[in-house]
């Protein structure tokens, strides 16, 4: 599975390289092969993942493993550098790096969003305990018997008070 993960990652990088090269002068916009930078950096990212994984200890340290992910990665590496230079050459000196930074920051501000959302589902879940406590709390103060009020507080409710 990781070896497929790493080989499509691969095939991903080439092809997006590939077709970048031989559109890059016709071209008017950076929208026309952003598509492919794209794909060049879920290719990219499918090689990280998957590097080193799913393997056992002999192989992930053997020689033609070791080679084959050193080899790989300079390749990933020359072809990142080719992506650059021409994008750089068709569309300015800063492009790229312009790329770059704005792909990381949307990277960021996705991964503050997830963040966000789990604090709040987690927030949602305390105050839907304590809502759940409070009105077992009243159920129980309903009944004249006392009861505990769950694991965590062994205190005993107290008992209702007729009032005569």
């Amino acid at each position: 599975m990781v070896v497929a993960e790493i080989l499509t990652g691969i095939a991903l990088v080439q092809k997006s390289v590939e077709f970048i090269k031989s559109n890059i002068g016709t071209c008017n916009d950076i929208k026309d092969i952003a598509k492919q930078i794209d794909g060049f950096f879920t290719g990219e990212s499918q090689m990280n993942k998957g590097a080193g994984k799913g393997l056992g200890i002999k192989e992930q340290f053997g020689i033609e493993s070791t080679a084959s992910d050193f080899i790989d990665r300079k390749l990933l590496e020359e072809q990142r550098a080719e992506l650059k230079n021409m994008i750089n050459l068709r569309f300015g000196p800063t492009t790229w790096d312009q790329i770059i930074a704005e792909r990381a920051s949307r990277i960021n501000e996705a991964k503050e969003a997830q963040r966000l959302q789990r604090v709040e589902a987690r927030q949602n879940q305390k105050e839907l305990i304590n809502h759940m406590r409070e009105r077992y709390r009243y159920l129980q103060s309903l009944n004249n018997e006392p009861k505990y009020l769950g694991r965590k507080s062994k205190q005993l409710l107290p008992k209702k008070q007729k009032n005569n």
